[in-house]
């Protein structure tokens, strides 16, 4: 029997990639959404550490790796349907966004439909300048 056959309970998309979500493990933030293939999935299981697959750059993306805003993996899970990866994660920093926020998701809409526009919410930690030198 293949030891890696829980990989293929993963409905790969037809790139052969998942979206993943990441949530930080104790204050339950969701702090960013990526994608990994079977090798990213693997190396973060087997080093503990978040490893996305870049679809810009089309290679595996060991997060923090430039920045030092590592990830280390506390739970894996796959959601109902099978296809989309949850992460739980400590997040080293507080930064997890390439904006030197905490979280990706820092854009509220505010206003009406008419009149509404998108405002950032969440300040910036660290300026991105000072993080990819």
């Amino acid at each position: 029997m293949n030891s890696k056959n829980w990989l293929d309970k993963v409905k790969w998309d037809a790139n052969g990639l998942v979206p993943v979500i990441v949530q930080q493990e104790l204050s339950n933030d969701v702090l960013m959404f990526a994608w990994m293939n079977r090798e990213a999935l693997l190396k973060t299981l087997e080093l503990e550490r978040a490893v996305y697959f870049s679809r810009s750059r089309n290679k595996l993306w060991f997060k923090g790796e430039v920045s030092g805003h590592l990830q280390y993996v506390r739970e894996v899970r796959l959601d109902c349907d099978q296809d989309v990866v949850l992460l739980k994660i400590e997040q080293i920093s507080n930064i997890a966004c390439h904006t030197g926020r905490h979280s990706c998701f820092f854009w509220k809409f505010k206003g009406s439909l008419d009149r509404g526009n998108w405002v950032s919410v969440d300040p910036v930690l660290k300026d991105p300048e000072n993080i990819y030198l």
